[in-house]
């Protein structure tokens, strides 16, 4: 998905946002602001992706603040709040009374999970919100095609999983041992270097990924969604031999629907932002579950 009218603007939000937590330092928050807006005029085109111009934005934000993470303790925070809801979730989905209704539950809390997001304009989104974005996963779910995702994972060997922020990543982990228990092999991939709230091995290792994965790695990339030319060449090899490829969130949304997808691509996400609510004609914050 191309850049729409919005962008601009909620890019330069989620920029002051951000930068706030890089630094407390006004003069630097000022000049990083000045340097992000340079980028932005440097590289704005009617071409690009939201997920792109992020993708600079936050690599401009660190290098100016000389804060590798500005994130850092919201995803500290976020992580340790959906472990402790982690039960419920848990429950929500073992309550199921077939192997398919465990797994139409497990995406739909590995989708309420997604709503970890912080600094897209006119998107509000509290811990507090958590029970009931669970309780109301199934009502929200606003494109489905669990179905079809399902179908496609039952006839493949093994699965790749692009994971998106932290906090999340501890309800994927749901999801991926639903897969496990279907007889697939589950790579699952985070980011190499901070980036935004998303996740990386650090992330990981506090869900504990690799007790449920059978392999967790990076993309070798710090670039938000899936930008295959920043990407190491370990990651795009077990990408191309995957026989589906599950990737949660509005980045990868933005970029893998660039892309001519050789293999099944199971998207997850809350549309969060109208651009993206719009392209896929449903309400802000409906759950998607479509398969590409």
């Amino acid at each position: 998905m191309k850049v729409k009218f919005e962008c601009p603007c909620c890019l330069l939000n989620r920029a002051y946002v951000e930068t706030k937590m890089a630094t407390e330092n006004p003069e630097i928050r000022l000049q990083t602001l000045i340097e992000v807006m340079r980028v932005f005029a440097d590289n704005f085109t009617l071409e690009t992706t939201p997920a792109y111009m992020g993708t600079l934005r936050d690599r401009q934000i660190k290098i100016a603040t000389k804060n590798p993470d500005p994130f850092k303790k919201v995803k500290i925070a976020s992580n340790r709040e959906a472990l402790e809801i982690l039960s419920k979730a848990i429950d929500y989905v073992t309550q199921s009374g077939s192997s398919s209704e465990r797994f139409r539950r497990a995406c739909l809390i590995s989708i309420a999970g997604n709503a970890f997001e912080f600094g897209i304009k006119d998107y509000r989104f509290s811990f507090d919100d958590l029970p009931k974005l669970i309780e109301k996963a199934e009502e929200d779910l606003q494109v489905d095609q669990i179905l079809e995702i399902e179908s496609a994972a039952r006839h493949a060997d093994n699965v790749l999983f692009l994971t998106d922020n932290a906090g999340e990543i501890v309800f994927d982990k749901i999801l991926v041992e639903e897969l496990k228990r279907m007889g697939l092999y589950v790579t699952v991939a985070v980011k190499d270097s901070p980036v935004s709230n998303d996740a990386t091995m650090e992330d990981a290792s506090i869900a504990r990924m690799d007790q449920s994965a059978d392999k967790v790695m990076t993309t070798g990339a710090d670039s938000l969604g899936l930008i295959t030319s920043d990407c190491s060449r370990e990651f795009l090899e077990t990408y191309s031999r995957a026989g589906l490829v599950i990737a949660k969130g509005m980045a990868h949304y933005e970029t893998l629907t660039e892309y001519s997808l050789e293999q099944p691509h199971a998207l997850l996400l809350k549309a969060k932002c109208r651009p993206i609510a719009n392209d896929l004609n449903v309400e802000i914050d409906g759950n998607i579950a479509k398969l590409l």
